[in-house]
C-alpha cells in the first residue's frame, strides 16, 4: 500500500511541476496562404491555445498556451487533419523541475504519459523540448528508425499496455513516445 501511495505521489507531483509551454507543429500538405489560414483558425479554436503564429514558407505554426493550462497533443493533432491536412512533426517546449528520466520508462508529465525512448539518465530541468514520435506525428519511416530504441509493445500501439505495468500507469491509457 505504501509503495501505491508513493507512486501516485511522485507520479501526481511530476505532473503538477510541468506544463507545456509551447508546440512547434510542421503540417504537411499546405499548398498556399488558405491553408495556413484554414489551420491556424482550428487550432485557434482549442480552449487552451493563446495564440498561433504561422511560417508558411516551413509550414510551421508556433502555438503558445494559456498559462497554467492542459494541453493534449491528441488534440493539436485532430485540428490540423479536421481542416484536411496532416501533422509532419511535433516538438514541444516543455518546462520540467529536476525530473530524472531513464531510457524506456514511463512517466507523467504534464497531465500526459510520455515515454522516453533516448534518454538515460538525464535530468531534466528547466524548459527543455520534446519531440513527439508516435505515428501520425512522424513519417512512416522515422517511425520506423525509432522502433530500435524500444522493444516495447505499447511504441507500436500507442496505449499503455502489458509491457508498462510496473509504472503504475492505467493499462489501456494514451501513452506519447518522444525523444530529447
Amino acid at each position: 500500500m505504501k509503495k501505491i501511495f508513493l507512486i501516485t505521489a511522485v507520479l501526481f507531483s511530476v505532473a503538477v511541476q510541468a506544463q507545456v509551454t509551447k508546440v512547434s507543429l510542421q503540417a504537411s500538405g499546405l499548398t498556399c496562404s488558405m491553408c495556413s489560414n484554414s489551420i491556424n483558425k482550428s487550432l485557434q479554436s482549442l480552449d487552451y491555445v493563446e495564440k498561433v503564429m504561422s511560417d508558411i514558407k516551413t509550414s510551421t505554426f508556433n502555438i503558445s498556451f494559456k498559462p497554467g493550462a492542459s494541453v493534449n497533443f491528441d488534440q493539436l493533432k485532430k485540428k490540423v487533419e479536421d481542416a484536411g491536412f496532416f501533422v509532419a512533426n511535433l516538438k514541444a517546449v516543455i518546462q520540467f523541475n529536476d525530473l530524472v528520466i531513464e531510457k524506456d520508462n514511463h512517466y507523467n508529465v504534464a497531465g500526459m504519459n510520455l515515454h522516453f525512448l533516448n534518454a538515460s539518465g538525464q535530468k531534466l530541468n528547466g524548459e527543455q523540448t520534446i519531440s513527439v514520435v508516435d505515428k501520425g506525428y512522424v513519417s512512416a519511416k522515422i517511425f520506423k528508425k525509432n522502433n530500435s530504441f524500444t522493444n516495447m509493445e505499447c511504441y507500436k500501439t500507442g496505449v499503455v499496455g502489458t509491457c508498462c505495468k510496473k509504472t503504475g500507469l492505467a493499462e489501456g491509457s494514451r501513452i506519447f513516445h518522444v525523444t530529447i
